[in-house]
């Protein structure tokens, strides 16, 4: 008798689905490049803020983000976190730097 579980492919298409948008709003080579320093920065900030001084952790958090932040402006795209909060205040959103976007999807005035 086979099993299947809908819930773990469900899962792993929401992943697959999560990877393919992470790597489409990460295409620069420098800022694929920094958010591999700043990401686990800011996850191992959270850890540091019950091992050691709490400021060594909200330094690593902000460091990270920071890292990011950075890697995101020369690719020329928001911030992933930033985008659901200008989306719901109904500013313009750069998922996808316009360099990168399928000809289709870009602005007019993108050249």
């Amino acid at each position: 008798m086979a099993h299947t579980f809908p819930i773990a492919r469900k899962l792993l298409a929401f992943a697959a689905r999560a990877r393919r948008n992470w790597l489409l709003r990460h295409q620069n080579g420098f800022n694929f490049a920094i958010h591999m320093v700043g990401i686990p920065l800011a996850f191992a900030g959270v850890p540091l803020l019950f091992v050691t001084e709490w400021y060594w952790g909200v330094a690593a958090i902000a460091g990270g983000y920071f890292l990011q932040w950075v890697g995101h402006r020369v690719e020329g795209n928001d911030v992933g976190e930033v985008i659901p909060l200008k989306r719901m205040l109904g500013l313009p959103v750069v998922a996808v730097a316009p360099q990168y976007a399928n000809p289709a999807e870009r602005p007019a005035d993108a050249t």
